[in-house]
């Protein structure tokens, strides 16, 4: 059986913003045989794109380093502003094991990869995740938090030294965060009110680290394209979080403060169980089997 890696690199640009800086990252992302790409999210108001790709070790280790490349050549941090919290031009590069593929073969990819991008890119690296050289670096927000703008200031501090480089970001590239995990689901709600602070209280709500969902990070966002706000979420174990406990729990909170949710999204792919789970708890169904009782599960036994 083939190994396989997914690895979905988020860039801080968008094709609403700048089209042709987003297509030069997608010609990039096609141009490595052994290398497929699923799937290519945008958003203005987040001011940043997600790629999610597919291939064999060797193909995704060199796609993501060409990506890191060219987002360093064509975007510019120090003029970038979006609502996503971000800190380089290639803000991070996950790698997520899908097929044959252990964790740890993911952990070695990252390490490679982050040596690489030092040496020959001059943007420092962060290991993050199953990847991170200690406690504190395993969470992507206190890596990310400061942004950009405070990474030159944080970089100083005793226990933010890069796992690569120097303790100095890269002019206009900023810094980069690199690592193994297992798959996450990006996962917003709108609400229809414009009052991002309401977002903010239900993000704080929700969220792990402020006694909410073990498994569920968010951020409250206002997308000023739509005049709406949004819980914008990482579910980073949708069997210890699933989707619709984050789900009902914003409706119950939205309530609270007089709104109602009016939409959400995926961004990138997301594990078809995550979804089936869904479909599972909202209809109520009895004796569920997924596995013999979703036909495409039937297909692909048969290949």
């Amino acid at each position: 059986m083939a190994k396989l890696i997914e690895c979905i690199p988020n860039f801080s640009v968008s094709r609403e913003r700048d089209p042709a800086v987003f297509q030069g990252l997608v010609d990039v992302a096609n141009s490595v045989p052994g290398c497929a790409v699923l799937d290519v999210q945008t958003d203005g108001s987040h001011n940043r794109c997600v790629f999610t790709m597919v291939g064999s070790p060797a193909a995704i280790e060199e796609v993501a380093f060409r990506l890191t490349k060219k987002a360093a050549e064509t975007i510019d941090m120090t003029r970038h502003e979006g609502q996503h919290p971000r800190m380089g031009s290639t803000d991070v590069i996950p790698f997520v094991p899908a097929m044959d593929v252990t964790v740890q073969e993911c952990i070695e990819l990252s390490r490679r990869l982050g040596q690489r991008v030092w040496d020959e890119l001059r943007i420092p690296v962060f290991l993050y995740e199953d990847s991170a050289t200690a406690p504190n670096r395993k969470n992507l927000a206190k890596i990310r938090k400061g942004q950009f703008e405070g990474m030159a200031e944080k970089l100083l501090q005793p226990e933010w030294e890069p796992d690569f480089g120097e303790r100095k970001p890269h002019p206009t590239a900023g810094v980069v965060a690199i690592g193994a995990r297992m798959p996450l689901i990006a996962f917003n709600v709108n609400l229809d009110t414009s009052d991002v602070e309401i977002a903010n209280k239900i993000a704080r709500a929700i969220r792990g680290s402020s006694g909410g969902f073990q498994y569920c990070k968010a951020i409250g966002i206002k997308l000023e394209d739509r005049n709406i706000a949004q819980v914008s979420m990482n579910m980073v174990n949708y069997e210890g979080t699933p989707l619709f406990y984050a789900y009902e729990m914003i409706r119950a909170l939205a309530d609270r403060y007089g709104v109602r949710i009016i939409g959400s999204e995926l961004v990138g792919l997301t594990p078809a169980k995550a979804l089936v789970d869904c479909a599972e708890y909202y209809l109520k169904l009895e004796n569920f089997d997924c596995r013999k009782q979703v036909m495409e599960y039937h297909l692909l036994d048969m290949e």
